[in-house]
């Protein structure tokens, strides 16, 4: 098994020592599994994509606009 060494900040080593070391490994472990999991989805729906990095760029841009308005409609209402 590969070995990983990370930094922790001060403000979060007192949660670590309360914790095992096999207890941290398990989750350490589903974590990363996850997360290959999510970046593999991603990238297999990005090969997929007709896409040019600006027309994606473009879409998304008027996505986080549509939504702006809808919810600055929604907060008016409230």
């Amino acid at each position: 098994m590969a070995e990983v060494k990370i930094e922790i900040p001060e403000d979060l080593s007192e949660e670590f020592t309360r914790i095992s070391k096999e207890e941290w490994q398990l989750l350490f472990s589903r974590f990363l599994k996850e997360e290959l999991e999510r970046i593999k989805k991603v990238e297999s729906i990005v090969a997929k994509s007709k896409l040019t990095e600006k027309q994606a760029k473009k879409l998304a841009d008027e996505v986080n606009l549509s939504l702006a308005k809808r919810y600055e409609k929604l907060l008016r209402k409230h």
